[in-house]
């Protein structure tokens, strides 16, 4: 009898513990759930909200009554933007800049970061303080543009490409990814098999380094798709602004149109001062989307490789 009470008392504490794990558990989850949706929230409702004002009437925009769903369909900010031959020229500038921009920056991080990453090179560590250094100190804004100009790369489609040709925290990054995610017996084993460095490179290194690659691409893709600044200082011929200059300066006119025309209240030009309110607010989300699609169309396809090769390159050391 006393057993088959102890064993009862025990089920009856066994069962009163698994609800109140159970209950901790629900409450755990629909907190965790929760947070998730919030912060998922706050992250796609701005794009979200970009996407419908650019379609919905420009007075209700105006006015904030466009929050989650749009209000009616309206094309004209995207009639306006598209008509502007520069808007197609700041596009293919600014694909130009960025495939080539590219291109040269992975020529020159991959190599650097091998090299950096393998033991037996002499001097590595030196090399890699003085890289290091750049990330602090720099020329400044004017001594760079002298040396931009006494190369002639200034008003060139080049100083698009060329410059900023290698970051030092992707050199570190693919440096760490090399050093932590390829054995080096890997490595032994190809040099005793006879093949020199660049075959180890060429055949081993690149085909296992997919993930930091797409990393590094997607980040120098990005700056190289939204840099406007440096266009701004070293090109003066319109027919080479990227795509993000070419807004830029479209909004400003349309504000600066706005504000000749406030000084005037008569009726017609009342009205068209209104329109051209209505409609510069919505360009602004046509603008944004527009500016912002191919690289929501491109991250997509490299997200697998991306998240794997921050996660490996950035934990391990």
């Amino acid at each position: 009898m006393k057993n088959k009470n102890e064993k009862n008392v025990r089920g009856k504490i066994q069962t009163v513990l698994k609800r109140r794990r159970s209950k901790e558990d629900i409450i755990f989850l629909v907190i965790v759930y929760a947070s998730v949706l919030i912060i998922t929230f706050s992250c796609l409702y701005p794009m979200y909200f970009t996407v419908i004002a650019s379609f919905s009437k420009g007075s209700d925009v105006y006015l904030g009554k466009v929050n989650l769903l749009p209000s009616g369909f309206n094309l004209k900010a995207y009639i306006e933007v598209f008509e502007n031959a520069e808007i197609w020229r700041g596009y293919s500038n600014s694909i130009f800049y960025t495939v080539a921009g590219t291109m040269v920056n992975l020529f020159l991080t991959i190599p650097t970061a091998y090299a950096l990453s393998r033991k037996r090179m002499f001097g590595r560590g030196l090399f890699m303080t003085l890289f290091i250094i750049t990330m602090y100190f720099g020329g400044g804004m004017i001594p760079t543009y002298l040396l931009y100009k006494n190369l002639g790369l200034t008003n060139t489609p080049w100083i698009m490409v060329i410059s900023g040709g290698l970051s030092v925290y992707n050199v570190i990054v693919t440096r760490t990814y090399f050093q932590s995610s390829i054995p080096d017996g890997l490595y032994e084993a190809a040099r005793i098999d006879g093949a020199s460095e660049f075959v180890i490179f060429g055949r081993i290194m690149l085909p296992l380094s997919k993930p930091i690659l797409a990393v590094i691409t997607l980040y120098y893709a990005a700056g190289h798709w939204g840099s406007y600044f440096g266009a701004m200082i070293y090109l003066n011929d319109r027919k080479l602004y990227p795509l993000q200059l070419v807004l830029r300066n479209i909004l400003v006119l349309n504000q600066s149109a706005l504000e000749m025309m406030e000084g005037d209240t008569s009726g017609k030009l009342m009205m068209t001062l209104l329109e051209r309110v209505e409609l510069n607010h919505v360009m602004k989300f046509a603008l944004v989307f527009i500016s912002s699609a191919p690289m929501l169309v491109v991250y997509p396809f490299v997200q697998k490789y991306f998240i794997k090769g921050v996660m490996v390159g950035a934990l391990k050391e």
